[in-house]
């Protein structure tokens, strides 16, 4: 767990093993997690970048980059729906259909739900399709095209693909009956099938990487340094289209009420993601509060985590409120 304020660490902890069996070994703030679905958020990041260098468009044709896509409904796809989750994929698809296809080629290529913009279907597809368009542009593996830019933004500990050393010290995640225990590789079936590294999960990575990520989208809304774009940065966390579950920014899901795992507290303008595995992050730009929460939640089974997600954020809320109140830091 990690909270940071006005750029600043208030308090990182933490807790338990990472696994609950005889090989286990303790987790450290510097423990890295199965990120799964944040990783969508680094790889929308990395677009926007591409972006305002001008590689890529945000209300454009992709079909330069994808041919496929050419004289069919994917044609009228932009990068602007893709990340705000309405360009039409569907959600994704049951792994065990895929076993013997190209994952990526089905993704670019299964038809689409609904016609770009008409309606929000949160969708793994799409950010596979991302990740393509992005390692077509830099001419490089999707890998080396995130990693890079994610070092040179300050990271530290990001990547995918851990290397077979490090996987003791990663917590493991789910039993099942096709891989057995999952631990150093990624959780999501459809990643796993793309060799571990895709545009919609597969990232592993530490709270600090993660807080840094709220931190580049904070620092942009309250005129701190950014590596990222000022302008796109604020257009990130900004409404871009409407769904009753959770609006979307261009990655980032934004606050749409108190059911929603950010909790009660936190701003209507807050915006955050989850993933599967157990890890969210929560930034409230009202109290520039950036809230942090991996875990490794799916090793006991798939039980929702809404509830405890939800406490902590109210808890980092209360907390931060107080010491603003105490001390009067700016809110």
């Amino acid at each position: 767990m990690r909270i940071e304020q006005h750029g600043r660490l208030l308090h990182e902890r933490a807790f338990g093993r990472t696994r609950d069996d005889g090989p286990a070994l303790p987790c450290f703030v510097d423990t890295r997690f199965d990120l799964a679905s944040i990783t969508k958020v680094f790889v929308a990041a990395v677009a926007l970048t591409r972006t305002a260098r001008g590689e890529l468009v945000l209300d454009g044709p992709l079909t330069a980059i994808i041919p496929e896509w050419l004289s069919t409904a994917h044609a009228e796809i932009t990068l602007r729906n893709i990340l705000a989750h309405d360009a039409g994929f569907k959600s994704g698809a049951d792994y065990r259909t895929l076993l013997d296809k190209d994952v990526e080629a089905f993704a670019l290529t299964e038809p689409l739900v609904c016609a770009p913009g008409r309606q929000v279907i949160y969708s793994d597809l799409g950010f596979i399709a991302l990740g393509t368009i992005l390692s077509r542009v830099g001419g490089r593996s999707l890998a080396a095209v995130l990693e890079d830019q994610l070092r040179a933004w300050g990271t530290t500990a990001t990547a995918y693909l851990p290397q077979a050393r490090e996987r003791a010290t990663i917590p493991a995640t789910e039993t099942d009956a096709w891989r057995g225990l999952v631990q150093g590789e990624v959780h999501d079936e459809k990643a796993y099938l793309m060799g571990g590294v895709a545009g919609h999960a597969g990232l592993f990575g530490t709270a600090r990487d993660v807080a840094l990520l709220g931190e580049w989208h904070l620092a942009a809304l309250h005129d701190r340094a950014t590596p990222l774009g000022r302008a796109l940065a604020r257009e990130a966390v900004r409404e871009q289209a409407w769904d009753p579950v959770l609006r979307r920014g261009l990655g980032w899901a934004i606050k749409t009420n108190d059911e929603n795992s950010c909790g009660a507290l936190m701003s209507e303008q807050t915006f955050g993601h989850t993933g599967f595995t157990g890890t969210s992050i929560w930034v409230d730009p009202v109290r520039d509060l950036n809230v942090v929460l991996l875990t490794n939640n799916v090793h006991h089974g798939r039980t929702d985590l809404r509830d405890v997600r939800a406490a902590v954020a109210d808890a980092a809320v209360r907390a931060a409120d107080r010491t603003t109140a105490s001390y009067g830091v700016r809110a």
